[in-house]
């Protein structure tokens, strides 16, 4: 597997070379954010907007109505908690172009709750006009800038830092609302987002082992959601639909399919993993996934139990995966 490093801070100076509309704004974590190549390659249109997220929202839309697009970049814990009401009244209602980068979505950091975003979907996506996006894999980072300078009004981005591995092919780019099929079968639908997807894909190649075949998805727009081909699959599926999120799920992945099925009067069961109505402490990723059942190993568990079947899947028994370290050179600090 190809794990490459800091690929958002090398890419958005190539890509932003020729679009003079592009300013970056920072709260106080523009290392952490991945945002010092950036402010050192166009000290003109970064802005350093220190704690202060309200005024850097406000200043955003403010930037926006004179035809800027501004690029915010914080952690995303700290964008739509703290700002949450400027967001809404000064850059949703108004439909301004707006793009929002939230790193360390989820479980991602060890900071504990104070620092972890894990109802930030439920959150944005009911603000009308918000576009939002998770990315996946380095394809997915590398191709999101595209995706949100050319998606009218604002839009929110659950984006990945540091060390991330490339899952799917550079010239197969992230589209606004194109799910990625990964695999296709007749036992279960899956449905996957953000780091999931990769322990979905474990999981996934160990379950055909044991001849259980499963229709996966990656989910790169969680907002618009439309996809009623989906919605037909999990219907003449054997065992219905599982959705894997870092997230909390109430609001999230699950949440949105949940609605889609029952608008369709698709009546096939739906399981849900994610973070179960629980806040998250403080330790490093791949505890975190253990602990609060959003690994491959949670999924697994979950088709024996539906299935009624002991499939005998140990950890040491599925594909190997790189975990970045807590401290790292691709990284500022730890948070």
């Amino acid at each position: 597997m190809q794990i490459l490093s800091k690929i958002h801070a090398e890419n958005i100076v190539r890509w932003a070379k020729s679009k003079p509309d592009v300013c970056v704004l920072s709260a106080d974590l523009t290392s952490s954010c991945e945002a010092d190549i950036f402010r050192d390659a166009y000290p003109d249109r970064f802005l350093s907007m220190g704690i202060a997220e309200q005024n850097m929202l406000s200043f955003a839309g403010g930037m926006a109505r004179q035809g800027v697009v501004p690029m915010i970049h914080t952690f995303a814990v700290f964008i739509y908690r703290r700002a949450y009401d400027q967001i809404a009244m000064s850059v949703a209602y108004p439909n301004l172009p707006v793009k929002m980068f939230g790193f360390l979505p989820g479980v991602l950091t060890p900071g504990g709750a104070t620092h972890q975003a894990i109802e930030d979907i439920s959150v944005m996506r009911s603000l009308p006009n918000m576009t939002v996006l998770e990315c996946g894999d380095a394809t997915d980072v590398e191709s999101v800038l595209d995706v949100a300078y050319e998606t009218p009004g604002p839009v929110y981005v659950r984006q990945l830092r540091g060390e991330v591995p490339r899952l799917f092919s550079a010239g197969e780019p992230m589209k606004l609302g194109l799910p990625r099929k990964l695999s296709e079968g007749k036992d279960f639908v899956l449905l996957t987002s953000g780091i999931c997807t990769e322990e979905g894909m474990r999981a996934v190649a160990a379950l055909k082992d044991r001849k259980i075949s499963v229709t996966h998805y990656h989910i790169s727009t969680l907002k618009p959601f439309d996809h009623p081909k989906i919605i037909k699959e999990i219907a003449k599926s054997q065992f219905g639909v599982i959705t894997l999120e870092n997230h909390s799920v109430i609001g999230g992945l699950g949440t949105i399919l949940a609605e889609k099925m029952a608008e369709a009067g698709c009546g096939k069961p739906l399981y849900r993993l994610g973070l179960q109505d629980t806040f998250v402490h403080g330790a490093s990723r791949r505890y975190l996934m253990k602990e609060y059942g959003i690994d491959a190993m949670a999924l697994i568990k979950l088709v024996e139990k539906t299935m009624h079947r002991k499939l005998e899947i140990s950890e040491s028994g599925l594909t190997e995966t790189y975990t970045p370290a807590v401290h790292s050179s691709a990284k500022a600090e730890a948070l």
